[in-house]
């Protein structure tokens, strides 16, 4: 990538950076999917950033002065999000899930599930038990769902995973909220490593990408942990294990909600006879089923065949 013609004029305050940002991720082979869906908010997103301002800055400050430090900074990230196809919250060490700013890096998958919605929304309608007392998020990797969960409501949550490097970035987030008194971290291969317990709600954005997408995603994703994201050959080696399982692990009042994304339409064809509730979000995302643990209980036959 070109830095700035040495013949014009060096962006000299946060608008004409913002403008060169902009202009330049136009015309770059880039694929937007981490947390943004086109140009304008990721320059955005970097020119605040390197700037040392909140993401809810507004127009007043365009004129703003760039020090010669913070324009080199952004143009070395806008040089590393397109040579390098990095996804920007992996660049800016930082990504926003629920409205709350987590730590972000290569160790785990970058927070964009639609179930910050649902958080945001305390469950409503899908939930209908007394108010959530021990919550699971199942494969949380960096535990912003979990997180977000523990920070919105007063129920003791559960982070479990598989994967250290993951936990080891959700417990760096746990302390950044404070939540060490009501959040616990496991290692386990789904279930496998969870004490006895009984949960109001398990929330799940498990690996669910089939081998065909998988095969075809953009550069930006190979960025991430492979572990996170394919789950066989229909996507759904994991989300079977949690049906055949969830069952033992719910409140009688309990909720499972689990995502698989574009996997939907193979669990439905793998399982015909079970009612899943497909969620639908004001703010965009797709493949996020519900089940309660009396659906789970009645296809347990079924589920876990």
């Amino acid at each position: 990538m070109s830095t700035p013609d040495t013949h014009s004029r060096l962006p000299s305050t946060l608008g004409e950076l913002l403008h060169h940002c902009h202009e330049t991720l136009c015309g770059a082979d880039v694929y937007y999917g981490h947390g943004t869906d086109n140009p304008w908010d990721e320059a955005v997103q970097l020119v605040l950033h390197v700037a040392g301002l909140p993401v809810d800055c507004g127009e007043e400050v365009l004129d703003l002065a760039v020090t010669p430090a913070q324009r080199d900074r952004a143009l070395e990230l806008l040089q590393q999000r397109i040579e390098q196809r990095q996804p920007l919250p992996y660049l800016l060490g930082r990504a926003w899930f629920a409205g709350l700013e987590f730590a972000c890096d290569s160790r785990a998958i970058i927070p964009r599930s639609p179930l910050a919605e649902l958080i945001l929304d305390d469950y409503s309608p899908w939930y209908t038990g007394p108010a959530p007392r021990r919550i699971l998020d199942l494969c949380c990797g960096g535990g912003c769902i979990g997180l977000a969960a523990a920070h919105y409501s007063q129920a003791q949550v559960d982070l479990a995973d598989i994967d250290a490097d993951a936990l080891a970035l959700a417990a760096e987030n746990r302390q950044r909220f404070g939540l060490e008194d009501r959040v616990e971290i496991f290692t386990s291969d789904l279930f496998d490593g969870l004490p006895p317990a009984r949960y109001d709600i398990i929330l799940s954005n498990p690996p669910y990408v089939d081998a065909a997408d998988l095969a075809g995603m953009p550069d930006e994703y190979r960025h991430e942990p492979a572990l996170a994201l394919g789950s066989g050959d229909d996507g759904l080696d994991l989300t079977r294990r949690i049906l055949a399982c969830a069952a033992d692990y719910l409140a009688d009042t309990g909720l499972l909600v689990v995502e698989v994304g574009n996997s939907w339409e193979a669990l439905e064809a793998a399982y015909p006879q079970v009612p899943f509730t497909w969620l639908e979000f004001a703010n965009g995302g797709h493949g996020v089923f519900a089940l309660s643990a009396a659906q789970l209980q009645e296809y347990a036959t079924s589920l876990r065949r």
